[in-house]
């Protein structure tokens, strides 16, 4: 199974950017992993007219088979072990690529929902994208390192 990540914007923060990378690299020991970082739309005036516009670019970028993972404060929360049998489940049931969205800073539009196979947040509290991007890699490789037994769970 591979791992796609897709978001709006590049992580303009050095030091975040290389965090997001080490934790890249430490998933690529278990799965390949594709990180699409989307060009932002031209800013507009009207907020909707963003969200429509990075809505249809999120959703060009994913493939019709895909099991989407949408990033959004109001989703379910799970723990690491939940994410963890979440994966391993998609594996187990032959999914071929599951893609984790982030939207733009205004959110994501009514399609880019509907086409989420679960609305996930990270946590009640809000986080900026670039910080949002560091925790869902860092528990992408927790997942990973728990399915393989692996001690870093437990640091």
């Amino acid at each position: 199974m591979r791992l796609h990540l897709v978001w709006i914007g590049k992580t303009r923060d050095k030091n975040l950017a290389e965090v997001i990378e080490d934790y890249l690299e430490r998933i690529r020991r278990f799965t390949a992993v594709d990180v699409s970082e989307l060009k932002d739309p031209p800013a507009a005036a009207d907020e909707k007219r963003v969200i429509a516009a990075q809505g249809a670019k999120l959703i060009a970028a994913l493939e019709r088979d895909d099991y989407v993972i949408l990033l959004d404060e109001r989703g379910r929360e799970l723990g690491s072990r939940e994410l963890a049998d979440l994966l391993d489940a998609r594996q187990q049931s032959g999914v071929k690529r599951v893609a984790v969205v982030i939207g733009g800073f205004a959110g994501v539009n009514e399609e880019v929902r509907k086409r989420a196979d679960l609305t996930l947040a990270l946590s009640r509290m809000t986080f900026t994208h670039e910080m949002a991007r560091v925790i869902i890699t860092e528990q992408i490789y927790r997942a990973y390192s728990l399915l393989a037994g692996l001690p870093y769970h437990k640091v």
